[in-house]
């Protein structure tokens, strides 16, 4: 009687399927990922991301096929800051604060670091991208 109730419950319980995030369409470097562009499909790929959350509104790092999974790394917070887009940097300590516009070197996201150059004294200074798209260099 307990072999029958317990191969019951085995079969009337359904099968734990995993999911894996798919990209839809080609989703080209550097592009911003939309709601529509991945789809959840039945399966389970190790390191591939099970959320749509984890990859909405973020920026693709290498180009995305449709029909395949999307991979842990191969998605980041998008660049705020493009190469050679002019930017305000700021310059605070204690009470002084300088602010001056120079040019990126490199593109970068929100807390990641950019070296920018001085547009009027042609330095190049190292800081971080704020969330507003400007640069803080702290000494």
């Amino acid at each position: 009687m307990r072999t029958a109730l317990a191969l019951a419950l085995t079969v009337a319980a359904p099968p734990l399927t995993a999911e894996t995030l798919i990209a839809t369409r080609l989703i080209r470097a550097q592009e911003v990922i939309g709601p529509g562009d991945v789809i959840l499909a039945e399966g389970e790929v190790p390191g591939a991301l099970t959320d749509p959350a984890a990859a909405i509104g973020r920026e693709a790092r290498i180009a995305l096929y449709p029909g395949r999974p999307v991979m842990r790394g191969q998605t980041a917070a998008p660049a705020l800051v493009e190469r050679n887009q002019i930017v305000s940097v700021v310059y605070s300590r204690g009470g002084l604060k300088v602010t001056a516009e120079a040019r990126a070197l490199s593109r970068a996201a929100e807390g990641e670091p950019v070296r920018v150059m001085n547009l009027s004294s042609r330095m190049s200074v190292t800081g971080t991208v704020a969330p507003d798209g400007s640069v803080r260099v702290n000494p």
